[in-house]
């Protein structure tokens, strides 16, 4: 990041230095699970002396990805002014405690987006830096910052990751044009959008039914980074193994893997053959109560235990509608096409039902955004708030 004058910083400038610390953060998604994508900005006299993101779990943290960016520059960074979006940790695990960098770095000043997510550790470095003669400030646009780390804040209290519901749909809400024949349903710029969030997610899910049908890749192309793109872990749900091992996402080339989750009961001859084709499968003993699907909570406490932390819901219907029932879906991104299918579509969601739901049924914090000719319509079911400790 380039040197900026302070007469380049609006009027409030702490803001002003978070956005730019939270720019930094969003470089980490998709990237650092089952740690958060943390971002922080060293100050002093209103210069930049140097920036930081949080880029591998394992690896260092923003703290001092920051630190070294600014003795790489040249400056020293004692008596400076920190901005960094998550509170610096305190305890030792892969890697040493931030707060002890900054510490040793003379720090005068830190600018923190929000307490830690856990219960049992927050507050604990912006009291330790207190107490050791740092000025700390929290909560500088907190909402954005508690907003980046939702999954590792949902991951730390449930052991399950986050879950965005995501479908391209009609102004009548069907979501292929035929029954059982899959095509796109919205234009480049919803494409564009849904490509993006593939980098920024651990994982995205589909059922059999889309997997048969569509033959998806279910990769990140982003015109952006010359085609490329990080790819997510790809997850079928396909419990009587119905998944051809020469389907296209099978036969790509590709830096992510295929897992797929079956019924304990499914054919041992095809889980083999996928298998052979470079497929995880997962066995699941425990089924739905009526036996003809799978148990979404025990398919999302396994993501949990390997570390995935986000994941993206892409249908089909009755997946849509399984994860609805179930009160599992966080937050939903539906990208509405200006146009009527009519009967002949797919709806949105089947085998769902308001009255048997077990999760809260409105969304919140909604808002809308133009796609090009489509409009997206964002929300959460789950209140960011809730997932975060009370002051």
């Amino acid at each position: 990041m380039s040197i900026k004058d302070q007469a380049m910083i609006q009027e409030n400038q702490h803001e002003t230095y978070m956005a730019l610390a939270l720019a930094e953060a969003r470089k980490g998604l998709g990237r650092t699970s089952p740690n958060p994508a943390v971002g922080a900005l060293l100050v002093r006299d209103g210069v930049i002396l140097g920036c930081g993101f949080h880029k591998k779990v394992g690896t260092p943290h923003a703290e001092v990805n920051a630190l070294a960016d600014a003795r790489l520059a040249g400056h020293d960074p004692h008596g400076a002014t920190m901005y960094v979006t998550l509170e610096p940790c305190n305890h030792s695990g892969r890697t040493p405690p931030c707060t002890q960098a900054i510490l040793d770095a003379g720090i005068a000043e830190v600018y923190i987006g929000t307490r830690d997510p856990n219960a049992q550790v927050a507050g604990g470095g912006a009291d330790f830096l207190a107490a050791n003669g740092v000025q700390v400030t929290l909560n500088i646009l907190r909402k954005k910052c508690r907003q980046l780390i939702l999954p590792f804040a949902k991951h730390q209290r449930s052991g399950m990751p986050w879950v965005l519901m995501k479908a391209g749909m009609s102004l009548d809400a069907n979501i292929t044009l035929q029954k059982g024949q899959g095509c796109a349903i919205t234009g480049p710029d919803a494409s564009r959008y849904v490509h993006r969030l593939r980098n920024q997610l651990d994982a995205i899910l589909v059922g059999a039914g889309t997997a048969v049908i569509d033959d998806p890749s279910l990769t990140t192309r982003l015109e952006e980074a010359g085609g490329e793109g990080r790819d997510p872990l790809r997850i079928v749900l396909d419990s009587r193994l119905r998944l051809a091992p020469d389907c296209r996402m099978l036969r790509q080339r590709s830096t992510s893997n295929t897992w797929i989750f079956c019924r304990n009961d499914a054919d041992p001859v095809k889980e083999e053959q996928l298998r052979q084709a470079g497929v995880q499968v997962i066995r699941l003993t425990d089924e739905t109560r009526d036996g003809a699907g799978l148990n979404l909570r025990q398919v999302l406490l396994h993501l949990g235990q390997a570390g995935i932390t986000s994941l993206l819901v892409e249908g089909g219907a009755q997946v849509h509608g399984s994860f609805l029932t179930e009160g599992l879906v966080d937050e939903v991104a539906l990208i509405l096409a200006p146009y009527f299918i009519g009967d002949t579509g797919t709806p949105l969601v089947q085998g769902y039902s308001r009255s048997l739901t077990k999760g809260p049924p409105n969304l919140c914090h909604t808002h809308t955004e133009q796609l090009g000719r489509d409009l997206l319509v964002h929300g959460y079911f789950t209140d960011p708030d809730s997932l975060f400790p009370q002051p």
